[in-house]
């Protein structure tokens, strides 16, 4: 029997430091998230990091929470809660990190019967910090506890054309009564290294400039190639002009070089330019997190009207709109009478 699991971050139970802290560690304390010999990783995660960062985040945690919980969690369910009703598989939701595990979410989906599964990680790009931490971590919970469930994978949807018309009718609708000077396509940022890593070619990646834009395999591990493909298509899909898009990359810690340019830094930018209205999209995300609500639609706000900006608008990511769920059922209900997966 055929069955359906959604994948998605997650996030601590509560806005306080004793949650933040075990939430925290078990997401930073991932080789794919810091990827450093593990002995490096644990000075740093829990003798560094760990030490400050729970209470910060929960404050921050605590700005953005919703009185049903973490709108992560909330959202992801409504999401799968309206996917359920467009399809007669079976649908269950697990996180990476936090209290629903993944499997959890897979023994509910055992329980109904179900031993071939559909895994989608709810990123439209590929990354070793996200899409392939899921793929990884459910492989081995299905290798040691439900050996006889058979796996399938979702790809990448980043330039599937149903996506990009979904996320596009998501802008448009969030644009709407706001004129705007620029739009900014803001994307989850990534160590520099972790381009060179994802590289199967181990030449391709020089993060130079041009090597996203000459085609090469590379491309469909390639964050950054993605990302900016993303950006693209949406520019086409709804008519935008070239120089009022551009795309940058938030969310960085202190070390090695992170992908260019940085956010904060073109908040600035752009309002020192004379672009006074930003409309800001995030679709790195499917779902509206802390980043989203805090880093972006709060502390961006605040970094941009402080540069000289006049206007400024968060554009929410697609979470349940219908929509989005109408793409992701197609896709499903097509996997489960074909086997087919989506094509570009």
């Amino acid at each position: 029997m055929k069955g359906v699991l959604l994948v998605n971050l997650g996030s601590p139970e509560s806005p306080t430091a004793k949650a933040v802290k075990p939430y925290l560690d078990e997401f930073l304390m991932d080789e794919r998230v810091i990827d450093v010999p593990k002995w490096l990783r644990t000075i740093l995660v829990r003798g560094i990091i760990l030490q400050t960062r729970p209470k910060k985040s929960a404050k921050a945690y605590a700005k953005i929470w919703w009185d049903e919980g973490s709108p992560l969690i909330v959202i992801s369910e409504r999401f799968t809660k309206k996917l359920r009703k467009h399809t007669d598989m079976p649908v269950a939701l697990g996180m990476s990190y936090g209290t629903m595990t993944i499997q959890n979410a897979l023994q509910e989906l055992k329980a109904k019967g179900v031993d071939d599964i559909l895994l989608v990680p709810l990123y439209p790009h590929y990354a070793m910090s996200s899409y392939e931490t899921v793929v990884v971590k459910t492989m081995e919970v299905q290798k040691e506890f439900f050996p006889n469930m058979q796996l399938t994978t979702l790809p990448a949807f980043y330039h599937n054309s149903e996506y990009i018309k979904a996320l596009s009718q998501s802008i448009a609708h969030g644009l709407q009564d706001f004129e705007y000077d620029h739009i900014l396509f803001s994307y989850h940022g990534i160590p520099e290294r972790h381009i060179r890593k994802s590289d199967p070619t181990n030449y391709h990646c020089k993060i130079d400039g041009s090597c996203c834009s000459i085609n090469s395999v590379a491309h469909h591990t390639c964050y950054r190639h993605q990302v900016y493909e993303t950006t693209e298509l949406v520019k086409a899909e709804l008519g935008l002009k070239e120089e009022k898009v551009s795309s940058s990359f938030q969310s960085r810690l202190a070390g090695d070089p992170w992908l260019k340019p940085y956010t904060d830094y073109e908040f600035e930018r752009l309002a020192k330019e004379g672009k006074k209205r930003l409309a800001v999209i995030t679709p790195a995300f499917v779902s509206d997190c802390l980043e989203t609500l805090e880093e972006i639609a709060m502390e961006g706000k605040e970094q941009f009207m402080e540069a000289g900006g006049e206007s400024y608008k968060h554009i929410p990511c697609m979470n349940d709109n219908d929509a989005w769920v109408q793409v992701m059922a197609n896709w499903l209900n097509t996997w489960e009478e074909s086997g087919a997966l989506p094509s570009n």
